[in-house]
C-alpha cells in the first residue's frame, strides 16, 4: 500500500502554529492534503503530530491521524528521518508495511499532484528516494562572502571569468516532498545520496516559509501564479 505521511507538529517559534495557520483561505496543511488526495497516488494519507488542534484540522481536511507522535520527536531539533521512521514503524506494526511512502511537508502550498506522480515514477527506477529540488537563482560557483572587515571575497575565485552558461547547474532541496522505500525510511538512510532521484521544479514553484516575511511573499506568489483559480498548482 502507498502511504503519504505529513509531519506537522504543533510548535513553531518564528511563525506560531505555522502548520495550521490560514494561508490563502484555508489552513496551510490543507493544501498539502489536497495535493496528496488529488494525485491519486495514496491508499492512506496520514498526519504525524503530537497536537490535538493540528489533528482536528488535518481530519477536517481529509487526512487520518491514527497515532500521536511522541513528544521527544516533536521538538525543535528532531529531523525528518526520525519522524518518518516512527511513522512507518507504527504503520508496519499495525498492518502491512507501507511501501512506498511519501513524506509531504505541511507548509508546501505550491505542491502539485503532477509533481507527486512524477516522483513516484522516478522512485520506480530502482531508487531509495525521489524528492523535489529547484535550481539556484544564480551560479553557486560565483558566490561571494563578506569578511569580518566588511570586504568581499569569492568562495571560488577561479570562476571569476567563467561565463554563467558554462558553469554546471546546482540545485537545492525544494522542501516539498520525499518519496521513499519503506526499508530506506525504517533504516533512516540518507536522502541526499546517489540512491536518490531528483524531481526538478521551476524556481517559481518553490518558496521557503520560515518567517512572517516569507509567508507574505508566498501568499502573493500563490495569487500571482493562479493557484487560487485552479489554473495551476495543488488544486489540479
Amino acid at each position: 500500500m502507498r502511504f503519504a505521511v505529513i509531519p506537522a507538529r504543533g510548535g513553531s517559534k518564528r511563525i506560531p502554529r505555522k502548520n495550521i495557520k490560514p494561508f490563502c483561505g484555508k489552513p496551510i496543511i490543507a493544501w498539502s492534503i489536497e495535493a496528496a488526495r488529488r494525485s491519486g497516488c495514496f491508499d492512506r494519507i496520514i498526519v504525524s503530530t503530537e497536537d490535538d488542534e493540528v489533528a482536528a484540522v488535518a481530519r477536517e481536511a481529509g487526512a487520518e491521524v491514527p497515532f500521536r507522535r511522541p513528544a521527544e520527536l516533536a521538538d525543535d531539533f528532531t529531523g525528518t528521518l526520525a519522524v518518518m521512521k516512527h511513522a512507518v514503524d507504527w504503520c508496519a506494526a499495525h498492518g502491512a508495511p507501507p511501501d512506498p511512502v511519501c513524506c509531504i511537508y505541511a507548509t508546501a502550498p505550491f505542491l502539485t499532484p503532477a509533481d507527486i506522480r512524477t516522483g513516484l515514477e522516478l522512485l520506480a527506477q530502482g531508487c531509495d528516494y525521489a524528492f523535489s529540488v529547484a535550481p539556484y537563482a544564480a551560479p553557486i560557483q560565483r558566490a561571494l562572502k563578506v569578511t569580518p572587515g566588511g570586504r568581499v571575497e569569492m568562495f571560488q575565485p577561479k570562476f571569476f571569468t567563467t561565463r554563467s552558461q558554462d558553469l554546471e547547474p546546482a540545485y537545492h532541496d525544494a522542501a516539498q516532498f520525499y518519496w521513499g522505500r519503506f526499508d530506506a525510511w525504517a533504516a533512516e538512510r540518507s536522502i541526499f545520496s546517489p540512491a536518490a532521484a531528483a524531481v526538478i521544479l521551476a524556481q517559481e514553484k518553490v518558496q521557503d516559509i520560515d518567517t512572517p516575511e516569507d509567508w507574505a511573499r508566498a501568499e502573493r506568489m500563490f495569487h500571482a501564479l493562479g493557484y487560487m483559480t485552479g489554473s495551476r498548482g495543488s488544486v489540479k
